[in-house]
């Protein structure tokens, strides 16, 4: 079984799906590890020099690739994975999935601590006086696909 993890930044899809496969004693995959490796570029650079467009259209590729494997092993997703193309769709029919879920101001608390914001594009620009108000409606748009796992 293929269990892949969904949730905004920071909610733990990394840390919680390591001591899970550990638990389990199956693989664990980070999606932005595998794309990073993959392109053989960090994902901030892919970002800056090739686009979100560009990373996106990757990112579904290196998905599909992923849930094509037979083995059983935990995914934890980037947290824009699920809402683009039809990525949450091949989910459900490939995986089981969780949704970990965390709040505004959990979320806030943890990325405005961050010293180095550089290793979250989408956040690497917003002010800290701002990064709420950004949290909260991307999390708004978000959530409706987050809300679909299984």
């Amino acid at each position: 079984m293929i269990i892949v993890l969904i949730g905004y930044m920071t909610s733990g899809k990394s840390s919680i799906g390591k001591k899970l496969a550990r638990k389990r004693h199956i693989p664990f995959v980070d999606l932005d590890d595998y794309i990073a490796q993959k392109e053989q570029l960090a994902i901030p650079d892919i970002f800056k020099t090739k686009g979100e467009i560009y990373f996106r259209k990757k990112e579904t590729i290196y998905l599909n690739e992923l849930l094509q494997r037979k083995d059983d092993f935990i995914l934890a997703l980037g947290g824009g994975t699920p809402c683009y193309g039809n990525n949450m769709d091949t989910i459900k029919l490939k995986a089981f999935s969780v949704y970990l879920k965390s709040s505004i101001t959990t979320i806030y608390n943890k990325l405005s601590k961050q010293k180095n914001k550089k290793k979250r594009p989408l956040v690497a620009t917003v002010k800290t006086t701002d990064l709420k108000e950004f949290i909260a409606k991307h999390l708004f748009e978000r959530s409706p696909f987050y809300e679909q796992a299984t």
